[in-house]
């Protein structure tokens, strides 16, 4: 567990600290959001022959997901033993900058090491810069075009945040997330 969230905080850490950089002593708007989401949920049963694994939530909702095989470890995993799911999304917009990219993704995905309990953390981190096509201050929305011509509109969460922008203006966005799952011992 404490593998896993050491990977989680370094992820959260480098994008909390790229977000920061885009806010402080620039005068360009920006706009960033993260959070975070803990669930916890207990093995009620385990079918290891077919990779079956039964979890309920804290709300006691139960479900039957199947294991891939790129989990390792698996037959540490008994009844009782707690699953630990993170889920961390951030994004940051500021105005883009000659030199910005026009898009980047990275990924990378880490597992447990042979004979430890169960943990994987995979992450990844989508930047792109797109035009302002059309700012609808009622809905509140903004249209933009990406990189390779598609067209999106969402809402915008802070309606003053439009009065920052104009048709014609070039955003970089980056989307980062991350999921650190692991499994931890029954408590006896």
């Amino acid at each position: 567990m404490k593998k896993v969230w050491g990977i989680s905080l370094a992820v959260m850490f480098m994008v909390s600290l790229l977000a920061g950089g885009w806010a402080t002593g620039q005068e360009k708007p920006t706009v960033e959001r993260s959070w975070v989401e803990t669930i916890t949920a207990t093995v009620e049963a385990l079918d290891l022959a077919n990779r079956m694994v039964t979890l309920r939530g804290p709300q006691g909702n139960v479900v039957r997901l199947r294991v891939d095989e790129s989990v390792k470890n698996l037959p540490q995993v008994k009844v009782g033993d707690q699953v630990v799911a993170n889920y961390y999304v951030s994004l940051a917009v500021r105005m883009a900058e000659p030199g910005d990219p026009v898009a980047t993704a990275v990924s990378g995905v880490t597992t447990a090491k042979p004979g430890e309990m169960p943990t994987g953390v995979s992450a990844r981190q989508v930047t792109v810069t797109a035009s302002v096509e059309a700012i609808d201050k009622k809905t509140p929305s903004i249209t933009l075009k990406g990189p390779e011509g598609d067209v999106v509109t969402v809402r915008v969460v802070d309606p003053k945040n439009l009065e920052k922008v104009k048709v014609g203006d070039k955003l970089l966005i980056t989307y980062t997330e991350a999921l650190a799952i692991s499994v931890e011992k029954a408590k006896k």
